[in-house]
């Protein structure tokens, strides 16, 4: 579950990371008000959408006065900004956060993840804050820090000390870093997230440390124990994938035209991988699960077929824990109940395979039945080109 900037930077003030003063609005008169509040001083808009660079697609926007905040507030709030990260429909603005201007001698990169290789936290620093982290990885390694945390003995302070040191800070701004690096930790153990990301982290003039802007995302599967969970935007995100995960579904959209319905992640992953490897362009990622029942997989042709761009569906499962006999049943009943007007490819393997094989044929439906995976893939992309 990803936060808004302002759900992020409540967090960060709890946990003692110095911030700058600011207020959220949800009106045009809450922003004018908000501004005002800052007695004069220029002052940032910001939208609060779950995309990055909202800078440069107009979502931050610096004002002087009631007037200048009132114009900028009515075209952001209830538009759908387009950055390089939403997608070409863009995130609907309901909030802007407001906050003053800081007069900032440096800027720095500061992360928090979890590096699954290694099983520990990372923490990721660079002097070259407010720039896009990637292209700073890509071209120029050497200005990244990493640093991993033991889980038995946590952050320690010749970690922070030697941060500081990598960052070239003053002295005063070393002490800050120490404590900021304190703090975040514990947000990021004790909210269970899985990415936490101050971008840029200021050195103000005054020689100070301040979280600018900041990122962060909550681990799913830890929601239940969260009280946090209530601040999940649902507006922010795809109405498919929310839709998906109120029937234990694991769906992500993605531009292609080939539909996607498989059991396990990994093979999920492999279906996809080898799909592009036959020409073809999958449209979706959608695992349903080891313990797929036939109203998963009906509910699940609904979710692939709200995509209009899809010309074709690729249904692979492997019954392990599952049985294909069962899955079988649900694919006929879905492609009756739905009304699929696409082509469907079937591969089944696993647990009586040989049975749902022949549900399937006997269903009268056209389903396309395939043998292994590399035939499934054949002939999905065919179909959705036209040529089955």
């Amino acid at each position: 579950m990803h936060l808004h900037e302002y759900q992020a930077k409540i967090l960060l003030r709890e946990y003692g990371v110095p911030i700058p003063p600011f207020r959220t609005a949800f009106s045009v008169d809450e922003a004018v008000a908000a501004t005002a509040s800052f007695e004069g001083q220029a002052v940032f808009l910001k939208a609060q959408v779950h995309a990055g660079g909202r800078g440069k697609a107009g979502g931050v926007q610096r004002v002087m006065g009631a007037d200048e905040a009132s114009a900028v507030a009515h075209r952001l709030l209830g538009s759908r900004l387009v950055t390089h990260q939403s997608g070409p429909a863009g995130q609907p603005v309901s909030a802007l956060l407001v906050t003053p201007g800081v007069a900032c001698a440096r800027e720095f990169y500061l992360a928090l993840t979890v590096d699954r290789q290694r099983r520990r936290v990372a923490v990721i620093l660079s002097a070259e804050g407010g720039m896009e982290i990637e292209e700073v990885a890509a071209s120029h390694p050497e200005r990244l820090l990493s640093l991993y945390i033991h889980p038995a003995v946590g952050l320690m302070d010749y970690q922070c000390r030697r941060a500081a040191f990598f960052l070239g800070l003053p002295t005063e701004a070393r002490e800050d870093l120490v404590t900021i690096l304190h703090g975040l930790y514990r947000l990021f153990l004790e909210k269970d997230l899985s990415l936490l990301e101050l971008n840029p982290l200021s050195l103000t003039t005054s020689g100070r440390l301040l979280a600018l802007d900041a990122k962060m995302t909550v681990d799913d599967n830890a929601l239940f124990r969260q009280e946090i969970a209530e601040w999940r935007d649902p507006e922010q995100e795809d109405p498919r994938e929310r839709r998906a995960r109120g029937f234990d579904l694991n769906y992500v959209g993605l531009a292609g035209d080939i539909g996607c319905m498989v059991n396990g992640a990994g093979l999920a992953m492999a279906t996809m991988d080898i799909i592009q490897h036959h020409g073809g362009h999958p449209a979706n990622f959608l695992d349903v699960g080891g313990g797929a029942t036939a109203d998963k997989v009906t509910e699940a042709f609904k979710i692939i077929l709200a995509d209009p761009g899809v010309k074709a569906i690729l249904v692979n499962i492997f019954g392990g824990i599952v049985r294909c006999d069962l899955i079988a049943e649900g694919i006929c009943r879905a492609v009756r109940e739905v009304g699929v007007a696409v082509p469907v490819v079937v591969r089944l393997e696993g647990t009586n395979a040989a049975e749902a094989k022949a549900t399937l044929a006997a269903s009268g439906l056209a389903l396309i039945a395939a043998e292994g995976l590399a035939d499934a893939a054949h002939k999905v992309v065919a179909a959705a080109a036209g040529g089955a």
